[in-house]
């Protein structure tokens, strides 16, 4: 049983440099802000789940997921 607590926290700490590093990777919401003058509709407004930046926002979703979880289980391996 130690030796699974000790894997399960090995990933959580991968997961979490993982996590500070595509954060720091992502653009600014700012940077969005054509969408006021109407750029919200070029190609890259329309394809943006598709886009790189995309990309990055859906791994950001699951890896904030996986830390929550990975947190609750070893809070709750320590009682």
């Amino acid at each position: 049983m130690e030796i699974l607590r000790i894997v399960v926290t090995i990933v959580f700490i991968i997961i979490c440099i993982a996590l500070t590093g595509l954060v720091l990777m992502q653009e600014g919401k700012s940077a969005g802000l054509g969408a006021i003058s109407g750029m919200a509709e070029t190609y890259w407004g329309k394809n943006k789940g598709r886009s790189m930046e995309g990309a990055l926002v859906k791994i950001t979703k699951f890896l904030a997921v996986a830390f929550i979880v990975l947190a609750a289980i070893l809070n709750i391996s320590r009682f």
